[in-house]
């Protein structure tokens, strides 16, 4: 066995490795001693007191200090504990700020269509100025109308007109042609019952 082996299987033996257990080995020789020993040795009393007292207070420090071991295990599992519960927190505030800012995108890209279809919106013309100008062209379409029937009136009697006119014409050609006729017989006979010149 090497010495560091040795030293540390000393260290560990020894509690927190300042003597204690050796303290205590040579007080229960003095101890033991003392007992034995017939005359009363006020010099190895007043050692095995201090020893005692050595023992007690190694004692007492050893249970402050497992005391204090024991606090700062709890503080650590405490610590752990709320490290814990502010790594869920901050899962469930990720989640929610994932869902804000999905919710933020879904807003922002309603606004930009709704700017978009506002502005087409405001492109069009007026409804009101619409329905004046849709009444003014009715009118005028109505009034179209209007004079697309009187025009077709007057060609109606200027066709009727014509007609008659024609009729008359054609009435009128035929009287005149009777009269040349007419004419022409009276001026046969008298070429025929006019005196033949003697030559």
């Amino acid at each position: 066995m090497s010495d560091e082996e040795v030293i540390r299987r000393r260290l560990l033996i020894d509690g927190d490795g300042i003597g204690d257990d050796r303290r205590l080995n040579v007080l229960l020789k003095s101890f033991i001693k003392w007992v034995n020993n017939p005359e009363t040795d006020h010099i190895l009393h007043e050692r095995m007191l201090s020893q005692l007292s050595q023992c007690e207070f190694a004692q007492r420090k050893s249970r402050l200090v497992s005391n204090m071991s024991q606090e700062e295990l709890e503080n650590y599992e405490n610590l752990s504990s709320e490290i814990d519960v502010e790594i869920e927190e901050a899962k469930k505030n990720i989640e929610t700020t994932k869902i804000e800012l999905q919710e933020a995108k879904q807003v922002r890209k309603n606004r930009i269509e709704y700017d978009v279809l506002a502005k087409v919106i405001n492109e069009q013309p007026d409804r009101q100025e619409t329905d004046i100008k849709l009444a003014l062209l009715q009118k005028e379409l109505g009034t179209l109308k209007e004079k697309s029937q009187n025009l077709e009136q007057k060609l109606e009697m200027r066709r009727k007109q014509f007609h008659v006119l024609i009729s008359s014409i054609h009435s009128l050609q035929g009287m005149l042609d009777e009269s040349d006729e007419e004419i022409m017989d009276v001026s046969l006979e008298d070429v025929n019952m006019s005196p033949k010149v003697v030559t």
